[in-house]
């Protein structure tokens, strides 16, 4: 079909009508963002002019910036808790929204070990699909013919769980494909997955990935991209494929299904396009029965042409895997989102890791920026906030948001750089999570929760009359799943009475019990964490860090010995100083229901 050359956008010439439809609204928003942000504000706090959170703050009725930033302060989670839980515990009232939470999306991020509970309203779907509709009309710029075949993506629903009041509290993605919006999308020829729904919505994670990859299999030649959320999920699933290849390509020879696939739905979907193929199970079997897997994604599905999955932030530690994996395949970062707000998209998707940039979409909500100064620069203890449209090249900031669900200059805690400017919407490179220290998927361990496990796990040790003198830790992402690594340095003071193998095993499990229910479920239910693993080093070493690090430029005042490490060196250093290896000999405690 032709297309309109009045639509075509500065981006480039779009693939169809309707992306050059999209890639004008993109090219509308960023071109006004000071003035879309303008409006989105006072949208916003016109709609919820009369909620009990902003009439605590005497807005009375004031839509302007000015007036907004003058009298609402800037908060946390923590902040608004109280608000949350009565929502939480049923109270229907106009507290945050003046629209009814219709549930709450479950942020990866914790407080007090819990998920945080963000307030979303049926409205915001929309504006997600919004965001959604974006991605393909992008990406068909830099990669043409994504019409004439499927991508093979590995998509999951976790748990869920309703608060006392009766509201559903359940992971954004979740929320999303067990909504219309996913379920009953209209047909894309660019959009079109070899994944059946019915595998999709499994809540049976074996059941789910066992479906998917069978039918990435049958589909292997149509396959023109394949990914997952995040790099973790992707590499979980070559794992997935490593260990049941045998059964997967039985089920391809006979044109039977493995009976564990219990499912009605699955199994009916699945026994839909499963035919005996003995020829395709024949080379399934040679493929994966190779002892080198390296290039097997290629390997398997020899039409990809790249891979979507996320690789910035703690997923940057997979690269090297996926590369492998993959034959180097270019990595797609498509969007920049959270469980609090759908923030932006990736203009340039095929560039290298190092380069992903997100573009935020002003008309997503009211964005914020507070100004990051690295640790032991002197800061402002009154920042100003910056505006979307205002914010400089090369400086980092904190995003803050305001969102029509009801939060209100709320700290996602995201640090992001800004590298550039599309017209006149500011574009983003995502430097960390702040205040995270390990990560393996969608876990986030801080320094103060891994203070407190080995405070808890080294209770363990007293009837020894032993101590942890030092310790440090680091995410060890060789192994899929991927596992913690604690280094401990022990001053045990009877020798004839030191903690054997089981008493350092139990202290691994009482460090995965002491962290946070996201932690937990990674382990217990998603299968996505390893078990946690403690490595005691001979006495003396932590001094000799200290000295490499005095050697290196460190002040011996101000050395402080750090608590994650990724810096090769130091791990070497570590690692030949290990006398014995401990892992956890159970998987922690973990229910889909909050602690009281």
């Amino acid at each position: 079909m032709a297309v309109d050359n009045s639509l075509s956008s500065s981006l480039g010439p779009p693939a169809c009508e309707k992306d050059a439809k999209a890639l004008q609204f993109l090219e509308e928003m960023t071109r006004n963002a000071g003035s879309v942000q303008e409006d989105v504000l006072a949208k916003i706090l016109t709609q919820n002019a009369d909620v009990e959170y902003l009439k605590r703050f005497n807005l009375d009725g004031a839509t302007d910036r000015e007036t907004f930033k003058s009298k609402i302060p800037m908060i946390r989670y923590e902040d608004l808790q109280p608000e949350i839980q009565r929502i939480a515990n049923g109270d229907r009232s106009s507290i945050l929204s003046a629209h009814p939470i219709s549930e709450f999306l479950t942020s990866s991020g914790t407080s007090a070990g819990e998920r945080k509970l963000m307030p979303t309203i049926k409205q915001e779907l929309d504006r997600r699909q919004l965001l959604y509709s974006l991605l393909m009309p992008v990406m068909n710029l830099y990669v043409p013919g994504l019409d004439k075949g499927k991508g093979l993506y590995f998509l999951f629903v976790k748990s869920e769980t309703r608060t006392p009041g009766g509201l559903l509290a359940r992971p954004v993605l979740t929320s999303y494909y067990r909504s219309d919006h996913f379920k009953t999308r209209p047909y894309d020829p660019y959009n079109v997955y070899t994944s059946p729904n019915e595998a999709i919505l499994c809540a049976d994670s074996f059941q789910s990935m066992y479906t998917q990859m069978l039918c990435g299999l049958l589909e292997r030649e149509q396959v023109l991209r394949v990914g997952a959320v995040f790099a973790s999920g992707l590499l979980r699933a070559i794992r997935f494929l490593q260990l049941h290849w045998r059964e997967l390509s039985d089920d391809i020879e006979s044109g039977m299904l493995n009976k564990k696939i219990t499912d009605p739905t699955v199994k009916d979907c699945t026994l839909k396009i499963l035919k005996p193929n003995p020829k395709l199970a024949e080379f399934v079997r040679m493929e994966c029965g190779k002892e080198n897997w390296e290039g097997i994604i290629t390997r398997i599905w020899p039409n990809t042409k790249y891979l979507d999955v996320i690789v910035t932030g703690a997923m940057a530690q997979y690269i090297p895997t996926l590369d492998y994996y993959s034959g180097c395949l270019p990595k797609a970062c498509t969007m920049y989102a959270s469980s609090e707000c759908y923030f932006g998209l990736n203009l340039n998707p095929m560039c290298k890791p190092s380069e992903v940039s997100y573009t935020i979409m002003p008309n997503m909500a009211y964005f914020e920026f507070l100004p990051h100064e690295p640790a032991g620069i002197n800061q402002d203890s009154a920042p100003k906030l910056v505006d979307l449209a205002d914010v400089e090249l090369g400086k980092e900031y904190e995003l803050v948001i305001t969102t029509y669900a009801g939060l209100y200059r709320y700290r996602v805690g995201d640090i992001l750089r800004v590298t550039g400017f599309h017209n006149s919407a500011p574009q983003f490179h995502f430097v960390r999570r702040k205040n995270v220290l390990l990560s393996i998927d969608s876990d986030k361990t801080d320094e103060s929760e891994l203070q407190k496990a080995v405070e808890n796990a080294s209770q363990l040790l007293r009837e020894f009359n032993t101590s942890v003198v030092e310790y440090t830790s680091y995410a060890d992402t060789k192994t899929i799943p991927g596992h913690y690594v604690i280094y401990w340095e022990l001053l045990v003071k009877d020798p004839a009475n030191s903690p054997g193998d089981e008493v350092l095993n139990q202290c691994c499990l009482a460090m995965e019990e002491s962290l946070n229910s996201v932690y937990r479920q990674g382990r217990v239910a998603d299968n996505s964490i390893g078990p946690l693993e403690i490595r005691v080093v001979k006495n003396g070493t932590f001094e000799e860090l200290m000295d490499y690090a005095i050697s290196r430029g460190a002040s011996i005042n101000q050395y402080k010995v750090p608590r994650c490490v990724n810096f090769t060196p130091i791990m070497e250093l570590l690692d030949s100083r290990v006398v014995s290896k401990h892992f956890s000999p159970a998987v922690p405690h973990w229910t889909p229901e909050r602690r009281r």
